[in-house]
């Protein structure tokens, strides 16, 4: 009997395995298709990023065809990332881990949570956006999963549930949306001083531009998150197309520049250039897509969730930006995600949310 039992133990986790290593290969596609506007359906069959030629089944299988190929196309050779063959292990390893620790109804509604987290990271990272398909997407579905599942929400009840649901994923919301304006307020201005005065251009491409600092190189929008932000160049020369200004200070919208009074809109110039010593860049505390993030989070997690995300989040964010400091000087232009941390702090919670918890209580009261 319990020779019986270990092996149906063995057949599901190896099922638990597969079936998430195969998920995680259609999370490679969400990363990649996503953040281009790229439809997940169609076409069915993945494709090569750089031949764009679809790639055959015995190609495509989960772990191994990476392997096999050694990281290249079969068809033109170029490398293919090692990313596609991580988040299918990654998604693999999580899918088993959740299997063997929760009971299975719960088991499914965590492997979604868990693809929504994947791929939230992995596009995060790369292009420091969010999708709503993940962010909101992941806050109906961890509601509707909460009535599904009531025990995601440590209840038996139904509507119980659903109502902790929402007002975890409103929490989730409002919590961050609190921080980010009172950042805003706060930090929502950075004036850099350059070592030297320093060559700049503005230069027209499609409906947004490149904009150009010394070595810092940038999409234009990437500086605008609200219309009230405003960029100040303080330069020492300066050109708007052919005509020279001297020395003037810039002071930019996002579609119009105001130069000594006058406002000109953007769209009737083509290039701005010139030498800058000092400008104001604005920015924000994080983006949009971190506060229907964590609002997902909520939804799946509860309230306790969306609370120990934000500070194991925050911690550990700080420590990362910190390290990037102390081996070597971070440009005054990058950027760091945040979405990534709380997926770290939303994973943490909830593997060992409640051993955590019953650890700090236990400080509180020995």
């Amino acid at each position: 009997m319990d020779n019986t039992l270990s092996a149906y133990h063995f057949l599901f986790s190896a099922l638990a395995f597969v079936f998430g290593s195969v998920v995680g290969s259609f999370l490679n596609v969400c990363i990649y298709r996503l953040p281009l506007d790229l439809s997940v359906n169609e076409p069915r069959r993945s494709f090569c990023p750089e031949c764009k030629k679809p790639i055959p089944f015995h190609h495509n299988i989960p772990l191994v065809s990476w392997l096999f190929l050694r990281g290249k196309c079969a068809n033109c050779g170029s490398p293919i990332a090692f990313r596609y063959f991580a988040v299918e292990l990654l998604t693999g390893l999580l899918f088993l881990c959740v299997w063997e620790i929760f009971p299975w109804p719960m088991a499914v509604a965590y492997w979604i949570f868990v693809s929504l987290l994947i791929v939230a990271t992995f596009i995060d990272f790369e292009h420091f956006i969010i999708p709503d398909e993940v962010t909101i997407g992941g806050t109906v579905a961890g509601i509707v999963a909460s009535f599904i599942v009531p025990a995601l929400m440590a209840t038996d009840k139904r509507w119980t549930a659903l109502l902790i649901s929402a007002l975890s994923a409103a929490l989730g919301y409002v919590l961050l949306w609190i921080v980010l304006e009172a950042g805003k307020k706060v930090f929502g201005k950075k004036k850099i001083r350059l070592d030297a005065p320093t060559p700049f251009t503005w230069t027209r491409k499609g409906d947004d531009a490149d904009f150009i600092v010394g070595e810092e190189q940038g999409l234009w929008s990437d500086y605008f998150a609200r219309e009230s932000d405003q960029l100040i160049l303080h330069c020492d020369e300066a050109r708007m197309d052919a005509n020279d200004l001297g020395k003037a200070d810039l002071r930019f919208h996002y579609n119009r520049v105001t130069i000594a009074g006058d406002e000109i809109s953007l769209d009737t110039l083509d290039e701005i250039s010139g030498v800058v010593r000092e400008l104001e860049i604005p920015r924000e505390a994080m983006g949009r897509g971190d506060l229907k993030f964590l609002a997902a989070i909520g939804a799946f997690l509860g309230w306790r969730a969306v609370l120990f995300s934000v500070f194991a989040g925050s911690l550990v964010g700080s420590l990362v930006g910190l390290f990037t400091l102390i081996i070597g000087k971070r440009v005054w232009s990058a950027k760091l995600p945040f979405g990534p941390y709380l997926a770290f702090g939303g994973l943490v919670w909830m593997f060992f949310g409640e051993a955590l918890l019953r650890w700090y209580t236990s400080l509180l009261n020995p």
